[in-house]
């Protein structure tokens, strides 16, 4: 849904028709949206602004236009990427993706009705009140064009990318050929290569794959995604948990849905709140990794057995998630219809199940006996799920990330009405207001020699791109190798603001985003390295494993 040098944002969108009339759109529930959930029948809402909605008003900041995307599908420049925006709030999936705009005369194409005004009264994110994400992406796409930089695709990661797989391949065959019983320890140290190569393969091909940005056409992004089931995760389960809860709701929970969570009750999908993140809930109780969470006697010893948990991650993958939600339906509070509710996927995740079954595990069974070739399945996975949880973990559970809670207004006395708690660390405090100071001082600085009254643009603490970067942090910034090594995740912030760039442009794009950060007063955490940051997520689940939520 790109289209050549758009502006920046929704809100600065050129119209190329005119409106259309606003009786033609009938008001549309929440619930009746929800159903429009599968390829067949896909359905998405997406934040009014005045270029989109020419009846978008001040007064009506939360109002959504409902958008029929289930022919227009098989057309994306994106592919089915956009399906996943099936049934729901897909206002940030619509931002996050489209750095240079969307035509407002394909939104008034696509447009079949509006929201009903308090369908979505309490989101957490505020998206009209400040131009800091504007700004932010068009000074983004003004730089790749200055270095001439496609935002998908590299040469770069076409040769990593190789690498990588030849690695991948090679220590396989030589894990299955190494089958002496006296060279076992040799299968195994291939083994810890193929799990290493696999790792990397996660980060560097299927990570791009999965989010549009390894290649320029779809058909290449969508095998780079299949990389992943490749390995023996299904790209499906990943794009639910990864882009539909995660980046979107980073470090958010619906305190409400937890405290009932924690008292027992089933909560049914239709009541879950979409606006929460599963990689900080998805471990509880077995890890308090929100402050929200209520502690248990035994989360002061996880700071201890999180590094070895981290190695049973993809293994859990494979064998226990991948499947609960091929067969639910749904993951966590996310309806998986959008992928599972097609035959043809569901053919597909099947197929690759046995298929990589058999050459991961099976093959080696062949060659090495049933004991000696589950060990080296199993040794592979380690060594992956190891790399993985560390190199994503470390990025938003450590020393000065901030948490989002969306709670009720005064207890459940007073309904479902929720209130939004502005982003905190676990200390309670709000980095984000230390920054905004910090850039008046700077500010006055500046204007003091110029004559010009002081001021700071104005970012709410709950402005999406802002709470991406009070709740990620990079480490090692700027660096070739180490963005190279991680697959961009060194530059989180960065990522999480522009997903649909290849990670491979992190390193030209970062200085743009933490100066427009000092600009707008917002926080831009960084890490000195991977060893800095690593030993800050240790202690920080140290913290966390004693400390109760107020």
């Amino acid at each position: 849904m790109c289209n050549g040098n758009l502006p920046a944002s929704t809100a600065q969108l050129k119209s190329t028709s005119k409106p259309q009339q606003q009786h033609e759109h009938r008001t549309i529930s929440k619930s009746e949206l929800a159903q429009h959930n599968t390829p067949k029948s896909a359905w998405c809402a997406v934040h009014s602004t005045p270029a989109t909605d020419p009846s978008h008003s001040n007064n009506k900041q939360h109002a959504h236009l409902v958008l029929d995307i289930t022919d227009f599908a098989s057309r994306h420049p994106g592919g089915d990427l956009i399906l996943l925006a099936s049934g729901k709030d897909a206002s940030v999936l619509f931002e996050t993706y489209h750095p240079r705009g969307v035509p407002t005369s394909l939104i008034q194409k696509l447009q079949i009705g509006v929201m009903e005004e308090e369908a979505f009264r309490d989101s957490f994110y505020s998206w009209t009140d400040s131009d800091f994400y504007t700004v932010l992406k068009r000074r983004v796409v003004e730089r790749l064009e200055e270095r001439g930089l496609d935002r998908r695709g590299s040469k770069e990661i076409w040769i990593k990318a190789l690498f990588l797989l030849v690695g991948f391949w090679y220590c396989l065959y030589k894990m299955y050929t190494t089958s002496d019983i006296d060279q076992y320890g040799i299968a195994i140290a291939y083994s810890i290569g193929m799990g290493t190569f696999a790792a990397f393969i996660g980060t560097c091909i299927q990570h791009d794959g999965n989010h549009g940005a390894f290649a320029q056409n779809k058909l290449l992004n969508k095998l780079a995604g299949w990389t992943l089931d490749m390995i023996g995760a299904s790209a499906f389960t990943w794009e639910l948990q990864h882009m539909l809860g995660h980046h979107p709701y980073t470090n958010v929970l619906d305190g409400v849905e937890e405290e009932r969570k924690e008292r027992g009750e089933d909560v049914a999908l239709e009541e879950k709140d979409q606006e929460s993140d599963p990689d900080v809930f998805s471990s509880f109780p077995l890890m308090r990794m929100h402050p929200h969470h209520t502690t248990s006697w035994y989360h002061k010893y996880q700071h201890l057995y999180a590094p070895p948990l981290f190695a049973l991650m993809t293994l859990a993958k494979v064998f226990q998630q991948d499947f609960e939600v091929a067969t639910s339906g749904r993951l966590y509070h996310i309806d998986a219809n959008v992928r599972y509710g097609s035959v043809w996927n569901v053919m597909r995740f099947w197929a690759m199940k046995v298929i990589t079954m058999g050459y991961m595990m099976g093959l080696p069974i062949y060659f090495h006996g049933v004991l000696r070739g589950v060990g080296l399945f199993v040794i592979g996975h380690l060594a992956c799920g190891e790399l993985l949880a560390t190199m994503f973990i470390v990025n938003h559970v450590i020393e000065g990330v901030s948490y989002g809670t969306k709670d009720l207004v005064g207890g459940a006395s007073h309904g479902d009405e929720k209130k939004i708690v502005k982003p905190t660390t676990v200390l309670g405090d709000t980095p984000m207001e230390k920054t905004r100071e910090e850039a008046l001082k700077s500010n006055s600085n500046n204007n003091k020699k110029k004559g010009e009254k002081n001021s700071v643009p104005s970012v709410p603490f709950n402005d999406w791109a802002a709470v991406q970067c009070q709740t990620s942090v990079n480490w090692s910034p700027g660096s070739w190798f180490w963005n190279h090594f991680s697959g961009g995740l060194s530059h989180q912030i960065e990522h999480h603001l522009f997903p649909s760039i290849c990670h491979t442009n992190y390193c030209h794009i970062q200085d743009v985003v933490e100066s427009t950060c000092a600009e707008y007063g917002v926080p831009y955490q960084s890490e000195s390295n991977l060893f800095v940051a690593y030993g800050k997520m240790i202690s920080h689940l140290k913290f966390l494993g004693k400390a109760k939520c107020e």
